[in-house]
Order: C-alpha cells, then structure tokens, then sequence
C-alpha cells in the first residue's frame, strides 16, 4: 500500500453539487442558472399540473363527451360454468353469496348476477342478486331453483 494508491471506499464519497449564485467565478453566478426575468427567476413560483406556457392546455384541447350515471348498479357476474365445477367439487345443493365469498369468487359487497355462459347439470338452489333470463331457463331445466335476493 503506497500514499499515491489510498482512495475511500466506494461510495463512501458523492460529488459535490453545483455552488448556484455563490459570484461570478463559478459560472453560476449573477442570476443563479435561472435565466432573465419572467416567472421561474423569482422565488416562490411553481406552475399548475399541465400547464403548457400559456397555450391551450391539452385537458381543455380535448372534447368532452358522455357522463357518469350516478345510479347505475355494479354486479359481479358469474357464470354457470364456474357454479357447476363448485357444486362438484364441493357436493352442495344450495349456493348463496356466503359460499361464494368463502371460495373466493366475490368480495363481501359484491352483488352478484348469474350468467348463463357453459351449462349447470347439478339441480341446485342459487341464491343470488340477479340472474339473466338464460341462466334462469337453464338452471330450471336441469330441477334446480334461482332465487333472488
């Protein structure tokens, strides 16, 4: 080991940062790297989110159009397929939102709609918020009831 080779550790240094408005040697002095006049050379300033330097900003450049129903109802759809491979696998003769809460197939505020998509074999009672007309039919045709909540 010789004096001209010692050097800290890796990282143990960091670069000195850029001395701003510390006089006219450094380069950096006078308006302090922030140009002449105009907003961004004062202290204090800071610009809206999309703010395009005065141009028509690209929110208001853009067409609005259609709305937000406030009363619409949000389901969770499940099909008949899915009913059938849990009424299999777990031998049940009725399903409610509880079981399928348990099987980790709805959230605890879901509602829930029954589709009609694959088909259902078992004739089981589902207890749900809503059915479409096909799941209905098909559900019925095998000897098993849908009841809404």
């Amino acid at each position: 080991m010789k004096l001209h080779s010692l050097k800290p550790a890796a990282g143990a240094t960091q670069r000195q940062g850029k001395r701003i408005g510390r006089g006219e040697g450094s380069g950096k002095g006078g308006t302090a790297a922030r140009g002449h006049k105009g907003a961004g050379s004062r202290s204090g300033t800071s610009t809206k989110r999309g703010f395009e330097g005065g141009q028509m900003p690209l929110y208001r450049r853009i067409p609005k159009f259609g709305f937000k129903n406030i009363s619409r109802v949000e389901y969770t759809p499940i099909n008949l397929d899915t009913l059938q491979k849990l009424a299999e696998a777990k031998g049940l003769k009725t399903i409610d939102i509880e079981t399928l809460i348990n099987n980790g197939l709805v959230s605890k505020k879901d509602l829930v709609k029954v589709l009609g998509r694959g088909e259902i074999k078992a004739a089981v009672e589902i207890k749900a918020h809503a059915f479409s007309a096909t799941a209905i039919k098909n559900i019925e045709a095998v000897g098993g009831s849908a009841v809404k909540i």
